[in-house]
């Protein structure tokens, strides 16, 4: 089931990147950032009000709120930075840089997760890093 999901948020993914570059053009990219984490607020809690996990937040650690914030705050200042991107280039240069996350991702995944690579992960750690570089080669 983790695949369909996998392949369900690489499809939206795509979709936000256009969405969003039809939708930013004369518009603030912080601005264009804050509508879109208010729709996404909706959303989310929209989703934990409608399963009932809203129960769990009181069952959270400190260690999971640090942590979750911590990666909030990483995943805002991503959007920040992708949306001024997208604003001032082209989707189709930004989009595989801000996917070489895939590699940070791998990269850190062994620092500090511990997870072991495998030679088909290096081998596609290593396609992803050319094909990040073919398309941004002018």
């Amino acid at each position: 089931m983790w695949k369909l999901y996998a392949i369900l948020s690489a499809v939206f993914a795509a979709l936000t990147s256009i969405l969003a570059k039809i939708g930013i053009k004369g518009v603030d990219s912080n601005l264009a950032t804050a509508i879109r984490t208010v729709v996404i607020i909706i959303l989310a809690w929209g989703i934990v009000f409608a399963t009932g996990a809203q129960n769990g937040i009181t069952q959270l650690s400190k260690r999971s709120w640090a942590f979750l914030v911590l990666s909030g705050l990483a995943t805002g200042l991503s959007w920040v930075f992708y949306y001024k991107a997208i604003s001032i280039g082209k989707v189709n240069q930004v989009a595989p840089i801000d996917k070489s996350s895939i590699v940070l991702t791998l990269i850190l995944s062994y620092i500090i997760l511990k997870e072991q690579f495998t030679v088909k992960t290096l081998i596609a750690g290593g396609l992803i890093t050319a094909g990040t570089f073919v398309m941004l080669w002018k």
